[in-house]
């Protein structure tokens, strides 16, 4: 399943060098977060990009860990934009504020997840990833939480999520080995500094007037 998974990915990626080729040189205006996209998030308050890897928890869920890194260069820190198991979303369409979507973590294919564990560190409720290539469960689902009609990418915003109602957030704690220096990412209650998130590197999928093609613009990779 690993090898599948990996493969999978690196076909994904070979996707997007050649979408980005195609249109390189075309400039856009299109200031939308939209669905497909990868992306890295950067919590605002103590900027550190969204990160996962495969080390499990040692306490709690046992699955894989979620943390926060301040390296903006890190290749574990890319999520993928995707639509509910049972509602997709449409390739290159705007994400609108409010509405359900799952992040699924590149280099692992697991998804964004909480649930009624205990976080490691701060005893907030604990964020991991769950899920073989790309397919979880229900508690996968997060909401966009973010003013006007689509979420944009110069927005700070926040994602509650569906199934337990708390906020992806950082508060500050920071972990010993083997992921030293790292930074606890976890659920609270309630919405505050600690949860504004804003898109920074990755390859947005805009949307296309012509159904049978979808172009990508590209601002790292």
């Amino acid at each position: 399943m690993k090898m599948e998974s990996s493969y999978a990915v690196l076909l994904k990626l070979l996707v997007f060098f050649v979408l980005w080729s195609h249109f390189e040189g075309r400039e856009t205006e299109y200031k939308d977060v939209t669905c497909g996209s990868l992306v890295k998030l950067m919590n605002t308050r103590h900027s550190v990009r969204l990160h996962s890897h495969d080390v499990k928890y040692g306490s709690g869920s046992g699955q894989q860990s979620v943390t926060g890194v301040e390296n903006a260069d890190d290749g574990n820190s890319y999520w993928q934009i995707r639509g509910k198991a049972n509602h997709p979303c449409q390739r290159g369409t705007a994400i609108k504020c409010g509405q359900p979507i799952r992040f699924t973590h590149m280099k692992t294919g697991r998804n964004l997840h909480t649930h009624h564990f205990s976080s490691p560190l701060s005893n907030n409720q604990e964020v991991s990833a769950f899920g073989e290539n790309g397919e979880g469960d229900d508690l996968d689902v997060w909401t966009v939480q973010c003013d006007g009609v689509h979420w944009e990418r110069n927005d700070a915003v926040r994602f509650k999520h569906v199934g337990t109602n708390v906020f992806l957030s950082v508060t500050g704690e920071q972990y010993g080995p083997p992921i030293r220096g790292q930074w606890e990412v976890h659920g609270m209650t309630s919405p505050n500094q600690h949860n504004w998130w804003q898109v920074m590197e990755g390859v947005f999928i805009q949307p296309s007037q012509d159904p049978l093609h979808q172009s990508a613009h590209h601002t790292e990779l």
